[in-house]
């Protein structure tokens, strides 16, 4: 008799736990989003012309 009211109440709970139902409101929002690249890009560019503007004077000052 034990045995049926043990099976009886794990019946009923697997039958309420399936019965369940969860709702998750998610908002989603716009995201605004700055990336400053130019300034890394700017100081690599004078970099690079800068060592090629050396270069120049020196051929230049070599030719002369």
């Amino acid at each position: 008799m034990a045995k049926i009211f043990v099976f009886f109440g794990l019946f009923l709970f697997v039958l309420s736990q399936g019965c369940t139902s969860h709702k998750v409101d998610v908002e989603v929002k716009p995201m605004h989003i700055t990336i400053d690249v130019n300034i890394k890009i700017d100081r690599e560019l004078e970099n690079f012309f800068g060592d090629l503007d050396e270069a120049i004077e020196d051929i230049n000052d070599v030719q002369k």
